[in-house]
């Protein structure tokens, strides 16, 4: 326009507060600021202390003369718990307490910005906050959302209603967990009642609070102008093409991690322990079990010590991330680590490694490592996927049970333990990975689909497309300024 310039973007990132969560949406604000936009990423007072402690990502990204942290308080005291046995308070807490916080922060970027910036044109909000929604638009700013869970999970969400209506959850008690579900469209010959995301296994009633509220947020994103899925088409194209007629402004970009410019330094929030690197230098290759369940999975004692006399007897070298938080009390409380046999002990000393927390796309990607035993979370997933690796899972709540169908039924790129971890169960498993008559055909299984995946981020593929058909999208929302 003759006489007129347009205002230069500007988007907020916020994530709920999570580490997957926080981890994903750093790596979209990463290469949104890479493309030229200015990004304000917000985060809660908690976690932003957390990122300061233990994250490179923060330190690098911060030295962008057009990225920049923000936080807001997320409405709990410091002295409660932020992890899985209250995630639907911490939901509740945002989008009660929060939200006013949110409010506040916007009006401010949207007006007269202190530091010289210019205003906040767009917002980039968690899908599991659709607050977010009213209140961005509610100031004048348009709201995208981003669901970091995996598309299949997106749209058996978007079918509870479908579900409750036909009677096929809640199940009754007792209900053999094997039975196929009929009401997930494109789903029919391969989802078991098992394989539903857990606020379906787990719900009562059709009230049921959790189940409700999932159905709730998923059902809001349309209200957004527009979605965006850490995903690829070629992976997860059936579940895109029905998300699209729920939300037909659907972005599909992932793997994000393995998008150009993005970088190795994650967004943790718990100090990596990099000595495990030097012990994988040390390995054969293709020779370690990974083991990791993520930054929320718990387990019992019991599981605990199951799981280590399992990977004791399969024989085989393997790296353990065992946060102190992970064994848990089903009530909430932490536990001590159990006393481990001295022979076990011993044996884990000569071939094994346990940290408190890894670099975990460098331990996947690096030639030392044979397969991965994972909770099934979709960061973890699609980083196992990029990096070709076969994975044996063991899921443990939300996305993570459809995941672990998709990887073994689906997709052949691993095996799934349903809800079993006996030791006996265990060793056999990791075997079977390992050194099994199919492990081959699924370490080709797993080459195949991290080409694909490598394919879907170049220039001209799936993903590289959609990501930039979202950075035009969001420059559309900074409007014409007279220049004189």
């Amino acid at each position: 326009m003759d006489g007129c310039r347009r205002k230069e973007a500007h988007v907020l990132v916020f994530p709920f507060p999570g580490q997957g969560m926080v981890n994903c949406m750093l790596k979209l604000a990463d290469l949104l600021s890479g493309a030229g936009l200015h990004v304000t990423f917000l985060n809660t007072h908690h976690n932003h202390r957390r990122l300061s402690q233990f994250s490179g990502a923060l330190s690098r990204l911060a030295q962008r003369p057009k990225f920049r942290f923000a936080s807001i308080p997320d409405g709990l005291s410091e002295e409660e718990t932020r992890s899985v046995f209250n995630f639907f308070d911490l939901e509740e807490s945002m989008r009660t307490r929060a939200a006013t916080s949110f409010r506040d922060l916007l009006l401010a970027y949207r007006d007269k910005d202190t530091d010289g910036w210019p205003p906040v044109t767009c917002v980039i909000a968690d899908g599991l906050m659709p607050f977010t929604i009213d209140v961005s638009e509610e100031v004048g700013i348009p709201a995208i959302m981003f669901r970091t869970i995996s598309a299949c999970c997106v749209w058996a969400y978007l079918c509870i209603p479908n579900l409750l209506e036909s009677g096929e959850i809640p199940f009754p008690e007792g209900a053999d967990l094997d039975e196929p579900v009929r009401g997930v469209a494109g789903m029919e010959s391969f989802l078991r009642r098992r394989d539903l995301p857990s606020f379906c296994r787990q719900a009562r009633d059709q009230m049921d609070r959790e189940l409700q509220v999932m159905s709730s947020v998923t059902a809001s994103t349309n209200r957004a102008r527009a979605l965006i899925l850490n995903t690829l088409e070629s992976l997860e194209g059936s579940a895109l093409s029905h998300i699209r007629k729920h939300s037909p402004v659907t972005y599909a970009v992932g793997p994000l991690n393995a998008q150009a410019g993005t970088s190795s330094d994650s967004g943790s929030l718990w100090q990596e322990d990099r000595d495990c690197m030097t012990w994988l230098h040390a390995q054969p290759d293709r020779s370690v079990v990974y083991v990791s369940f993520g930054s929320l999975t718990v387990v019992t004692r019991e599981e605990y010590m199951e799981f280590w006399h399992g990977l004791v007897d399969s024989g085989q070298r393997f790296l353990w991330v065992v946060r102190s938080d992970l064994i848990n009390m089903r009530g909430g409380g932490t536990e001590e680590k159990p006393a481990v046999p001295a022979e076990v002990e011993e044996w884990t000393r000569d071939r094994g490694c346990i940290v408190g927390w890894a670099p975990q796309e460098e331990v996947l990607a690096h030639p030392s490592v044979g397969c991965f035993v994972t909770h099934s979370g979709w960061n973890s997933t699609l980083e196992c996927i990029a990096a070709g690796k076969p994975m044996l899972c063991w899921p443990f709540f939300a996305d993570q049970q459809i995941n672990s169908r998709f990887v073994s039924a689906v997709w052949e790129i691993g095996l799934d333990m349903k809800d079993l971890c006996g030791r006996s169960i265990v060793e056999k498993m990791v075997r079977e990975v390992m050194e099994g008559e199919r492990s081959e055909e699924l370490r080709r299984n797993a080459r195949e689909m991290a080409e694909m995946a490598k394919k879907s981020v170049a220039e001209g593929g799936t993903s590289y497309n959609d990501l930039q058909r979202l950075i035009q999208h969001i420059m559309s929302f900074s409007s014409y300024v007279p220049t004189c």
